[in-house]
């Protein structure tokens, strides 16, 4: 369950519903960068685990809404803190990652710090 909370794709869907139901179009328009694969796998498995609502109009052209559930708002807390926490971070992180890329670090090199032994 925990994979499914971090994901990057569940966080954005998550918060972007925050602010009431949305039009699956709208949704995409809202999120950059989600393809229409990633968006439809990731709003089945938020309907699946009950975290959102999926309501159909009987309507032409056809309407379909959907919208955070009890649970899924229950989420929003712990979303708007991660979200925080690595807008926050985020330089910082870029930094690491870029030296990283320079030294090796984390691609199975040793740190400059680090005993052979």
């Amino acid at each position: 369950m925990l994979d499914r909370i971090g994901d990057k794709w569940t966080v954005l869907v998550v918060s972007t519903l925050s602010a009431g139901a949305l039009r699956y179009s709208d949704l995409q328009a809202s999120i950059a960068g989600i393809s229409q694969r990633m968006l439809t796998q990731t709003l089945k498995h938020l309907e699946r685990d009950g975290l959102i609502t999926r309501t159909a109009y009987p309507e032409v052209p056809p309407r379909v809404e959907y919208e955070l559930t009890d649970l899924g708002r229950s989420l929003l807390g712990a979303v708007t803190a991660m979200a925080g926490w690595a807008a926050a971070h985020h330089s910082e992180i870029a930094r690491n990652r870029a030296a990283s890329e320079l030294t090796g670090v984390g691609r199975g090199k040793p740190s400059a710090g680090a005993s052979a032994g």
